[in-house]
């Protein structure tokens, strides 16, 4: 019976992201920006859940299931990269610096965003 109620909690949860995800996926359609449905999405999933629209119990242990397969979802992207070698091969060199550059830039942004953010919160503590 308990695995039952555990197949039925993750098809319910399931439904839940696939919902948000479609719900990006009209946002994409509807809004003229450059940006992905996946990234609509997931500004959705992070508001629902910082506004408490939807507690986190309500996805937790899907999410849970995920995130301990998420490797194994970056198979297909890097098998693609693999099949397409020989017209990357051409461009490796541009594609390292871009990936090490870009990779720095995050660091380095998203480090000084942090510290901005905590001196902030600190301020607004005193």
């Amino acid at each position: 019976m308990e695995l039952v109620v555990k197949i039925m909690l993750l098809v319910k949860q399931f439904t839940i992201l696939v919902t948000i995800c479609f719900i990006g996926e009209i946002l994409h359609a509807l809004i003229p920006l450059p940006v992905p449905a996946s990234i609509y999405g997931l500004v959705l999933m992070f508001a629902a859940l910082q506004a408490k629209i939807m507690p986190l119990e309500k996805v937790e242990y899907i999410s849970d299931g995920l995130l301990s397969i998420m490797p194994l979802l970056f198979i297909p992207s890097t098998v693609g990269l693999i099949l397409a070698w020989d017209i990357l091969k051409m461009h490796w060199l541009e594609f390292t610096i871009i990936g090490v550059g870009s990779t720095i830039a995050v660091f380095f942004f998203a480090g000084h965003v942090t510290q901005l953010v905590i001196r902030i919160l600190r301020r607004f503590k005193k």
